[in-house]
């Protein structure tokens, strides 16, 4: 939106129009409109980000039964005591990540003791 003022009224953000003799502001280029398409930029709130930490935690101990303990273990516990620091609405899930991280490492430990390696062998 643009307003016309008088000559006497010179700011930092005014243009000058050559064909009236007045003065233009416009309105500085980093307000968002609220009515543009793009509209004012999207923020996920502290809790929203804890409730995406306690899926992943419990995603991560999941799949880390399976594969890639060493990693998935304690990446799933930490994910899950974060979403609890963070007063995270899906508490059972992070506490669920947070057993399967553990459980994780349990196997991790038990397969290094019983053979020697880290990784499961399907078969003999």
């Amino acid at each position: 939106m643009t307003t016309l003022t008088t000559d006497h009224d010179t700011g930092p953000d005014t243009s000058h129009d050559t064909d009236t003799d007045t003065r233009r502001t416009s309105a500085p280029a980093t307000t968002p409109d609220a009515k543009s398409p793009a509209g004012p930029e999207k923020r996920r709130s502290p809790r929203g980000q804890a409730d995406g930490m306690a899926v992943a935690a419990f995603v991560l101990g999941l799949v880390g039964t399976l594969v890639a303990n060493v990693v998935l273990g304690p990446c799933a516990l930490v994910l899950g005591a974060l979403a609890l620091a963070r007063n995270t609405t899906r508490r059972f899930r992070a506490v669920l990540g947070m057993a399967l991280g553990a459980v994780d490492l349990i196997i991790l430990a038990t397969l290094a003791t019983a053979d020697g390696t880290l990784s499961w062998t399907i078969g003999g």
